[in-house]
């Protein structure tokens, strides 16, 4: 361990440097205890938001038929100058499709 004071870190706001620069030890270990559980609980709630967003991603599109996955999207794909919708999905190493309907010319 150093005899000099450690550096903190650049991004650290002056005030709350100069703040822990006046606690004892104990009272900085304390700090430094409540900080550690205050990232992690942050950390938890933003997972478990994110998987709260995922699961309104996965709801299933009324129009989505039964056999094609919740994690597909709709591509348009130009056939002798008709445009058509196909759900697309991937499948391991394939790319697969199903058709939806064709494209209305008023989108």
């Amino acid at each position: 361990m150093s005899y000099e004071p450690p550096t903190p870190p650049a991004d650290l706001p002056t005030d709350v440097i100069d703040t822990l620069n006046d606690y004892s030890p104990d009272l900085l270990r304390d700090v430094a205890h409540y900080a550690e559980d205050l990232a992690e609980h942050r950390e938890r709630e933003a997972r478990l938001a994110e998987a709260k967003n995922e699961d309104k991603i996965n709801e299933r599109p009324d129009d989505l038929p039964d056999d094609v996955p919740t994690k597909a999207t709709i591509t348009i794909k130009e056939i002798n100058d008709n445009r058509y919708h196909y759900w697309r999905w991937r499948e391991g190493d394939r790319i697969k499709s199903k058709y939806k309907s064709p494209v209305n010319l008023d989108e």
